[in-house]
């Protein structure tokens, strides 16, 4: 070995000590659902107004809001929703949501189709609250 490779190995060896293994990660989530406006806007097409606080980021809110999309999908008597749109807000701390989908019995064409069944197992899994 170079005299060069000796001191690369060398620093290889002391950063790989310097990882930080044992340090604790801290990830503390605690959402707080404030509920679900729900409102039907023409056939089968619903805007869902979700608020909540807690929220580590807009995917926690948009989650909230398949949920309740979800759910009602299933109330309705249909298995599918397709998004339309969402657009999230903060203000204070306090999350709002406002979501649009439509709700059908079949699967309707498009990439951002829910199965309604399934979308509802898995936030009653996460602990996620539906309408």
């Amino acid at each position: 070995m170079t005299g060069l490779q000796n001191v690369g190995l060398a620093l290889s060896l002391a950063l790989a000590g310097c990882q930080a293994a044992d340090v604790p990660r801290v990830d503390v989530f605690r959402p707080d659902y404030r509920g679900v406006e729900t409102r039907l806007l023409e056939g089968d097409l619903v805007n869902f107004i979700v608020t909540m606080a807690g929220a580590r980021d807009d995917e926690d809110v948009d989650t909230y809001a398949r949920c309740a999309a979800a759910q009602y999908a299933l109330i309705r008597g249909f298995g599918f929703a397709r998004h339309v749109r969402t657009t999230v807000q903060e203000e204070g701390g306090l999350w709002r949501a406002d979501a649009v989908y439509t709700v059908s019995p079949d699967l309707p064409r498009g990439v951002r189709t829910i199965d309604a069944e399934v979308v509802v197992d898995n936030c009653h899994d996460q602990g996620i609250p539906t309408v």
